[in-house]
């Protein structure tokens, strides 16, 4: 159904029938990655999922914003890029503009809204390193 609406989704991807997506047709999901249960993916700007990436239970990828600097609070469209074998943990947030390299692991709950390096771990609100793979 995905693909119906202009999404591009790779081969044995798992994507639960509950996660919520707005504007699909902005969303790339690589081969083998999975979207678990009541994910949101907010595609405003464009989101791409790297393959084997995983995307757990309740995750929030938010492409999307304001420009709080202007009185007009222009929308802002800024992509996420999500690397090959990530592992975005239970309830995570990943504001606009972030990209977390191939293999880095975003613990449960993280507030991410900064770049993360390939092989990192982080966790919390800010997310912090707390560790490599």
């Amino acid at each position: 159904m995905l693909r119906s609406f202009g999404a591009s989704v790779g081969d044995d991807a798992h994507i639960y029938p509950s996660v919520k997506i707005a504007i699909p047709w902005n969303l790339v999901i690589g081969d083998q990655a999975a979207i678990g249960d009541g994910a949101i993916l907010y595609c405003l700007g464009p989101i791409t999922i790297g393959p084997r990436a995983t995307i757990s239970q309740y995750s929030h990828l938010c492409a999307g914003s304001h420009n709080y600097r202007a009185a007009t609070f222009d929308l802002m469209k800024p992509s996420i890029v999500i690397g090959a074998e990530v592992w975005i943990c239970a309830d995570a947030f990943v504001g606009p503009g972030v990209r977390v390299g191939d293999g880095a692991v975003l613990g449960a709950r993280s507030v991410v809204m900064r770049d993360v390096e390939p092989n990192i771990i982080v966790a919390g609100n800010p997310a912090r390193r707390v560790g490599a793979r």
